[in-house]
């Protein structure tokens, strides 16, 4: 796979490039597209090979049998991150976003309050209170340039109708690999304050060298009774338009729960996902994951040498995720003038901090899932944007 081929995207109805310039007043027809979670890489071979075989087939009915679906999932979990899953507590969602929502329904009532420490991914807020529900924003303490959970100050914050709280591990935005001591941590806190803990974990395929990404249920495997694991093929593999997430759950009075949910509401998953996944979790999707991981290595380096030269940025350091967090609250300016120069001086679309809730507010996201000359550039246009203050 040569990452550095140049995919042109434009008027393919994806949101990444199609939708920035309505939203962002970016144009795709000079503009860089930076904001949204999906990468301009081809999926690996054996996904696009599967794909191929589906449509020479041509007969798309409804899925069958799952069970080498279920069983690539574990296979992957026991050989990537040496956790033993279960095949029957895997329920499969629409995308995690989905998979959220459903946790929220499944496990709170409208009035009840969900916990997030924020600045944390913007659709897990949004989810909240659509569906009529509290949200209680925790902030992230920042210490030496990374973010820390301060759960002595999450736990003044409770008011006691909180039921649960929403981790995403590794963090996004801000990139951070939770050590298992962390992790620990934040389980006896949900223990003492009676909280359910869902764990977002759709990232922890893409960490970088020097960290080593903990799974919830390995560093807490002792509340299974009020943990709930979320993950996906789709950051990994760059196949977030198959909308297949997986749900998986042990303790089987939640399991319970969370499939009477499903029932209700007639939910089946999509066919397409359920092949492309099974494809995705093998030796050859762990192959391709190997140089995307190295290539996005180069691309964060690049990028934070570039971005951290320019006086009163400063990009964090990542552990995970191809999401570059640049806090701009060093240059002095108005964030309206920031956004001003990275939109139309620089024109770059990327994601406003402020959507990431509180201790976002002087921060926009940068995606760097795309060829190495587009960070290059994006680089370069925003040291020319910023220019005065050199």
């Amino acid at each position: 796979m040569n990452f550095d081929d140049v995919i042109d995207r434009r008027g393919t109805h994806n949101a990444k490039w199609d939708m920035m310039e309505k939203i962002y007043g970016v144009s795709p027809d000079d503009g860089i597209s930076m904001w949204v979670a999906d990468m301009d890489f081809r999926a690996p071979d054996c996904v696009n090979d599967t794909l191929r075989r589906l449509a020479d087939h041509g007969v798309h009915g409804y899925f069958g049998d799952d069970s080498d679906y279920r069983a690539a999932i574990c296979w992957w979990m026991e050989n990537r991150h040496g956790w033993q899953v279960d095949p029957k507590a895997i329920f499969t969602t629409h995308g995690l976003v989905n998979g959220t929502a459903l946790c929220v329904q499944t496990w709170t009532q409208p009035g009840d309050a969900v916990v997030l420490f924020t600045p944390v991914y913007h659709a897990f807020g949004r989810v909240i209170r659509a569906a009529g529900r509290e949200l209680r924003e925790c902030p992230l303490a920042l210490r030496d340039g990374r973010y820390e959970m301060d759960l002595v100050d999450a736990a003044r914050r409770l008011t006691g109708n909180e039921r649960m709280v929403i981790l995403c591990s590794p963090h996004n935005p801000g990139g951070r690999v939770w050590t298992r001591d962390e992790l620990r941590a934040l389980a006896d806190f949900c223990v003492e304050h009676d909280l359910l803990l869902v764990s977002d974990e759709i990232h922890h395929d893409l960490v970088f060298p020097g960290h080593r990404h903990t799974v919830m249920a390995n560093a807490a495997p002792d509340i299974a009774d009020r943990l709930v694991m979320m993950t996906a093929p789709s950051k990994t593999f760059n196949i977030a338009g198959a909308h297949c997430g997986n749900v998986i759950i042990h303790d089987e009075k939640l399991r319970a729960e969370f499939a009477a949910t499903m029932a209700g509401l007639g939910l089946s998953p999509n066919s397409f996902g359920l092949f492309m996944t099974t494809a995705a979790y093998s030796p050859e999707g762990a192959e391709w994951l190997a140089g995307l991981l190295e290539y996005l290595d180069g691309n964060r380096r690049l990028f934070d040498s570039g971005v951290n030269a320019i006086p009163g940025l400063r990009s964090m350091e990542l552990e995970s995720t191809y999401l570059a967090w640049v806090d701009f609250s060093g240059t002095g300016m108005e964030m309206a003038e920031v956004v001003e120069r990275v939109q139309k001086t620089a024109r770059i679309a990327a994601n406003l901090g402020e959507t990431f809730g509180a201790g976002g507010e002087n921060c926009l996201r940068f995606n760097l899932g795309t060829q190495r000359a587009r960070v290059n550039e994006a680089v370069s246009r925003l040291q020319e944007a910023f220019s005065d203050l050199q």
